[in-house]
C-alpha cells in the first residue's frame, strides 16, 4: 500500500493551512476590493463587478491563449 493515500496529521494539516491562508487571501482582496468601490464608485457594484468579470477573463485567457480553464469548473 502506498503511503501517499494514508492520511496522516501532518497531511491534513499542511493541506488545511493551505486551504486557511487562501481563504484568508481572497477574504483579503474581497475587502481591499470593496473599499476601492467605495472610494471610486460611490459604492455602485455594478461596475466593479463587471470590471472584475471583465479581469478575470483576461487573466484566465493571457497564459494560454484560450479559456479552457473555465471548462474545468
Amino acid at each position: 500500500m502506498s503511503t501517499k493515500n494514508i492520511l496522516t496529521p501532518t497531511y491534513l494539516a499542511k493541506n488545511l493551512s493551505i486551504v486557511v491562508g487562501l481563504v484568508l487571501i481572497w477574504r483579503g482582496i474581497w475587502y481591499v476590493l470593496d473599499e476601492l468601490d467605495i472610494l471610486f464608485f460611490d459604492g455602485s457594484h455594478a461596475y466593479t463587478a463587471i470590471g472584475g468579470i471583465v479581469l478575470g477573463l483576461i487573466i484566465l485567457y493571457l497564459p494560454d491563449g484560450d479559456l479552457k480553464e473555465i471548462q474545468k469548473l
